[in-house]
Formats: structure tokens, sequence, C-alpha cells
């Protein structure tokens, strides 16, 4: 701010002689209470006001019964008062032609050209303010009652400007928000998601082991399916390769075995006292009986030690499976013939011991399974529907002892299986 200086009042300053210039003496200190917003300072007429007293708007002091002057920034405010010289504190300012004056008996609530408020020369505090129109581009002056301390109050066309950039401001921050918000929700999407293909992962792993677990027991329920003795099943796969062999006056059993001939036809196995009379006569044909039907079958070869005859047919049948592996005592067993000439009879029993060869014989199984003439050469077949014997005999003047002889034997003598 520039220096306050406050004429004195009561005394008239004293004016330099013409054409003499003189300092510019700055006036008694001014008391806080006296000093306003915007104090004038004194210019020197014709001179630039100096730069410590030069204000954006500077006046003249107002004098009782002078006129005060609106000096610009642009120029060296000057009075005028009839001659040249700067205004000296305390003494009379000349009046200017056409200016206005105050005067010490003037009303001091009466308008003058310094605005509604103001020291007036009675000694009341207040700015002057100068009347008349603003340079451009100049600041406003205050208005009445303003402190120098107070913001300025915005004008309505302040305010309208502002409202776009608040507006601007919320929706920015509106968007942010949004965008914050947006994004929380993907992330706890994304979360989720993961925790679900997790939880998706373990339960496919647990449904395989489940799955495996399942394979597993299922493979050994039909091992078990498989171990289980089951008659009928044996039956029915059997039947259809069993036949009544009529050999002359006599009759017995045999059965298809093994793959198809080498030209065509069936190998049959059964026993050598069935056929024995047709061999020994020099016959070797024979006739093989089912229901109502009657195959022709040819003696190809005989082993009378072990009871066996090898037969063959032009008819084609399924021939039966034979046992990898020995027979155990307490296997159970079925046994299919013509007893008594009855033919598709079927008993069941139980291995009841593996007999090896002695006196000559070769080996035989005993089971307990009910069979009568005419069971010979019929098969004895397990639970996998597999042969493990040929029925050949039974022990006389006894109950549940019958004999057969291993399917291994036969097997390796004549090589059809």
């Amino acid at each position: 701010m520039p220096p306050r200086i406050e004429p004195a009042y009561g005394s008239a300053p004293a004016w330099p002689a013409p054409g003499a210039s003189a300092p510019f003496q700055p006036g008694p200190p001014v008391p806080p209470q006296a000093v306003g917003p915007y104090q004038p300072g004194a210019p020197v007429p014709g001179q630039p006001v100096p730069a410590q007293a030069a204000g954006p708007f500077q006046s003249a002091a107002p004098v009782p019964g002078q006129p005060a002057a609106f000096v610009p920034p642009q120029a060296a405010p000057a009075f005028q008062p009839g001659g040249p010289g700067p205004l000296q504190p305390g003494g009379p300012v000349p009046a200017q032609p056409g200016a206005p004056t105050l005067s010490p008996s003037a009303d001091p609530a009466a308008p003058a050209p310094y605005g509604p408020a103001g020291t007036q020369p009675s000694g009341a505090p207040g700015p002057y303010f100068p009347a008349g129109p603003l340079p451009p581009g100049g600041p406003a002056w205050p208005a009445a009652g303003a402190h120098p301390g107070q913001p300025p109050v915005l004008s309505s066309g302040a305010r309208r400007r502002r409202w776009p950039s608040l507006v601007a401001a919320l929706v920015v921050l509106l968007l942010a928000g949004l965008a914050g918000f947006q994004a929380y929700q993907i992330d706890r999407l994304t979360n989720r998601l993961a925790a679900t293909d997790r939880r998706l992962a373990e339960a496919q792993g647990d449904d395989r082991a489940r799955l495996d677990g399942l394979e597993k027991r299922a493979g050994a329920l039909e091992q078990q399916a498989g171990a289980t003795f089951n008659p009928e099943a044996v039956a029915g796969a059997v039947l259809p390769s069993v036949f009544r062999v009529r050999a002359g006056q006599f009759t017995g059993t045999a059965f298809a075995v093994g793959k198809p001939a080498a030209g065509g036809g069936t190998n049959l196995f059964t026993n050598f006292h069935v056929v024995e009379a047709v061999w020994e006569a020099g016959d070797r044909e024979v006739f093989l009986e089912r229901t109502d039907q009657r195959f022709p079958a040819t003696i190809v070869k005989v082993d009378k030690t072990n009871d066996i005859a090898h037969l063959r047919t032009t008819g084609r049948f399924t021939g039966l499976t034979a046992a990898p592996d020995a027979v155990k005592s307490g296997q159970q067993i079925v046994v299919v013939g013509a007893p008594l000439g009855l033919e598709d009879s079927v008993t069941t029993g139980v291995v009841s011991a593996f007999r090896d060869a002695r006196d000559g014989s070769g080996p035989v199984i005993q089971f307990d399974a009910p069979i009568n003439p005419g069971n010979s050469g019929g098969p004895v077949v397990n639970g996998s529907k597999q042969v493990v014997g040929i029925a050949t005999a039974k022990a006389r003047d006894a109950e549940g002892i019958g004999l057969a002889v291993p399917i291994k034997i036969a097997c390796d003598g004549f090589k059809i299986c």
C-alpha cells in the first residue's frame, strides 16, 4: 500500500513559488483509527507520482473548500491551483475553476463526489472514494461499508460463471465413484468365479475318485459273480454241445470240444467202453442223437488205457472249452449226460478228491454228483463253464462216488482241444 498522508485542516498549505519545484513532504503520521482502505497521496502538479506513493487509484487529499481530482494510474495527478508547484500539507489549496469544493461548514451527510463514505471535514473516519467513471480494466471501487480485510462479494454474473465448474466437478466425482464401485463389483465377481472354479475342480476330482472306486467295485463284483456257482447258467451254456451216443446196442454220452475240425465238422470226446463193441467189430460208425435229430459220426482214435475215444461228425456244433487248471477238492461242478438214455440230464455236486494214478491206471477225479449208466462220456463242468473231466464210471454198491478222467489227459493225447 502507498503511504497514507492526511493533510492537516485549519492551516493553509504553503505553495512554492511559481516555477519552483519542491520535494514531496509527507504529513504527520495518521492515527490507526483515521486510516481508511484508500488514502490519497499528495501529487505534485506536472510531475509523475513516485513509485512508493503511486497506487492503482490516487487522488489528492480533500481539503475543505478545494476541489478533488481523480488521478488515473497512467498519469501523475496534479492540482492546478493557479500556479505550478507541489501541494504542501497544511497550506491552502487554490480553487480550480469548475471543480466542486468541500466546505468545512458543509453538511457531512450531504452527498459529495467522493462517494457515500469517507472522512468528512468534521473528522469522522472513513475512506474517500473519488466520484466519476473508472478507467477501463481497472479494479472496481469497494462497496460502501466494505473493509479491506473482508473478501470481495461476487456479483451474480460471477456466480453464474462458477456454476458450470461446480457441476463439472460434481459429475467427475460421481463418475469416479461409479467407476470405483464397478471395479469393486468386478473384483468381487472375479473372486467368486475363481472360488467356483476351485470348488468345481475339487468336485470333479471327487467324482473321478468315486467313479474309479465304483469301477473297481464293479470289477470285484463281476469276479465274485463269476466265481459264484450257478448251475442253471452252466447247464444252459453246455447242453447245446452234449449228445446221446448210440453205438450198436449200447448208449452213452458225447460232447463237442475245441475248435472245428481241419476238414470241417466237429470233434467230440466219449468213453472207449461206450463204442468198444463197434470198434472191436471193425466198424467205425456211430450216431449222435439230440431230441428228434440224428447225426452220423466216425470213431477216429481210441485210448483204451484211459478209456477215451475221439469222434468226428460233419455237422458243426459249438465246442466246449477245456479248463486250464486242475480241479481242487470242494470245487462245485455240473455233470450233463443221458443216464439210461435220458438225454439232457443235469446233476450237481462237488469235487470230492483228485486221485493220482495207481496200479497202472491213470489219475481220476472223484465227485459226488449222482451218475448212472448212460452218463459215461459226458462232460464234468466247473462254475466257469469249462470242462474239467469226462465222466467214466461210478462205484458199485455205493452212492455219491463218481469218477472222471481229467480233461488234460484227453487233450494231451488227442490234440483236439
